[in-house]
């Protein structure tokens, strides 16, 4: 956040796996192209407040940029 390194986590330390979570939440709704599954943090949070940039990145794909407009909100 803000260009300082606040969490690192991996797939694979998640409690619940991808392909368990893509099963359930596909049971329940649609799943269209570009939708993003947000699963919760590793250690590290922080609350977000008006005016941080987050950066979030998943390896071999790419990276996406969030301005915090207010605390509690993100803009895409």
């Amino acid at each position: 956040m803000n260009g300082q390194l606040r969490q690192l986590g991996r797939t694979s330390e998640m409690v619940f796996k991808v392909p368990e979570l893509i099963e359930y939440i596909s049971s329940v709704m649609t799943l269209e192209p570009g939708d993003i599954i947000a699963t919760g943090t590793p250690a590290g949070v922080g609350p977000l407040r008006h005016g941080d940039k987050v950066e979030a990145w998943i390896e071999g794909i790419g990276k996406v940029e969030f301005d915090v407009l207010a605390e509690g909100s993100i803009l895409c």
